[in-house]
């Protein structure tokens, strides 16, 4: 006999008693020739099923009835008993609930001993196994690097507490009971967050749509778009821009219908093609009408700068972004430019779908490079805000039609370029633009508050 306080891992309630593993379980390991699988038969769980707390039988693989009856007469695993894997993974473990099936590669059958002096309730001791206490302590005496595993010499070894039986039936229930609420919690968690981002999701339609707020008598947006076309003629007349064959003027016509004239003077009413009425006051345009796509930047080779790969910049609704710093001579070629004031949004599935979209508000030295992925819009003037270009970005709507416009193969698909330069983008006019961005703010704050408190 020897001495084992200091080796117990902690105090328990009296009643209760500290055992090794095999003081109260037999060890069933199975370790014979693997055996041959069949389509149909008898049910052969091996460490693949094992889940943690589960069986998955979506993995279905059996063996014949022969295989199955020599090898119970190595160990005979039985309904009720802890299956427990001991690598590939380590340390799952679930209770077996089926009346005939066999044990296969990497588990461990823990079954009782049935003498009349141990009572063991496998559910708990199941809670037990999976415990943060008994995985701390399988993981500090396990083997092996590249796949971690345990000897089930060393197993045999572990401890675990041993509560009076009436009292490991009481536990159990009550466990039991918080998991299912745990999980009730977790399902409507689940569902908040979907009510959250549909709301988010309406929110951007209102507002695109001139909805989320009281119209105002405002100057009209056709003033602000034809300041940006007289930006646009200047910087063309000085050879900075290239004219784009495909630009076009939209407006309104006496009759309320709107037209549009493209470089060739042809003119054509495009109500039909509008998705959707707009307030009186507001415009609608092309987005390649509007913007400079995928500008270009010049600096000192040696400044810093930021770069940004596609995994920094967050999904969502939110338009978060980080950056590493590099200096421009090593990211000026090859990879996309950006400057603070610009907006970008991924051009690849599933990263556009997933809403990596961006306004560059703080950049090193006001500008930078990163993924090809992007596209990136640049505003002659700042009559359309950032944040509003953004919201409309991250709308359903805009998702919706660059959905319709992938191609490419598998992994590697792509919104049309020319198609989503075509878009109609909705512009109220600048005053409308900051009370959508405030409203936007506030709204957007409030949900964010809802999200982190369900979580």
């Amino acid at each position: 006999m020897k001495c084992i306080e200091d080796e117990i891992p902690f105090d328990v309630p009296d009643g209760w008693a500290w055992c090794r593993l095999h003081n109260i379980y037999n060890f069933i390991d199975y370790r014979g020739a693997t055996p041959t699988k069949l389509s149909s038969g008898v049910p052969l769980i091996t460490a693949k099923n094992v889940k943690s707390g589960y069986i998955d039988y979506s993995i279905d693989e059996y063996i014949s009835e022969e295989e199955y009856q020599e090898r119970q007469q190595r160990g005979i695993s039985h309904k009720g008993d802890i299956l427990f894997t001991t690598e590939a993974p380590l340390g799952n473990a679930a209770l077996a609930d089926i009346e005939k099936f066999s044990a296969g590669q990497r588990l461990i059958t823990f079954q009782n001993y049935n003498a009349a002096e141990i009572s063991l309730y496998n559910e708990l001791f199941l809670y037990f196994i999976l415990s943060n206490f008994f995985q701390d302590e399988l993981h500090e005496k396990k083997t092996g690097t590249t796949v971690a595993g345990i000897k089930a010499a060393i197993l045999k070894t572990l401890w675990i507490p041993v509560p009076p039986y009436n009292e490991q039936i009481k536990i159990a229930k009550a466990i039991r009971k918080y998991i299912q609420s745990i999980d009730e919690i977790a399902n409507n968690v689940e569902d908040l967050t979907d009510v959250v981002s549909v709301a988010k999701n309406k929110i951007l339609d209102l507002a695109i749509r001139g909805k989320l707020i009281p119209q105002n008598n405002n100057e009209p947006a056709s003033v602000l778009l034809q300041r940006i076309r007289s930006e646009k003629e200047e910087l063309i007349k000085q050879g900075k821009l290239k004219r784009d064959k495909k630009e076009s003027i939209i407006y309104k016509g006496d009759d309320n219908s709107y037209y549009e004239k493209i470089s060739d003077g042809t003119i054509s009413c495009i109500d039909a093609d509008l998705p959707f009425e707009i307030p009186y006051s507001w415009a609608w345009e092309r987005l390649r009408n509007l913007f400079i796509i995928n500008p270009k930047n010049n600096a000192d080779d040696n400044t810093p700068v930021s770069f940004i790969p596609m995994a920094l910049l967050e999904d969502g609704f939110s338009g978060n972004y980080t950056y590493e710093k590099k200096l421009w001579k090593e990211c000026k070629k090859g990879f996309t430019h950006f400057a603070v004031g610009d907006v970008c949004f991924a051009k690849i599935s599933p990263c556009f779908e997933n809403r990596k979209s961006a306004y560059f508000k703080e950049l090193s030295n006001n500008m930078g490079s990163g993924t090809t992925e992007l596209y990136v819009l640049r505003r002659y003037t700042n009559d359309i805000m950032g944040e509003y270009l953004l919201s409309f970005l991250k709308s359903e709507y805009f998702i919706s039609r660059g959905n319709n416009t992938f191609s490419g193969v598998v992994g590697q698909q792509r919104v049309d370029k020319e198609i989503m330069l075509d878009t109609f983008i909705p512009i109220p006019p600048s005053q409308e633009q900051l009370r959508i961005n405030n409203i936007l703010g506030k709204l957007f704050s409030e949900l964010k508050n809802i999200e982190d408190s369900i979580k």
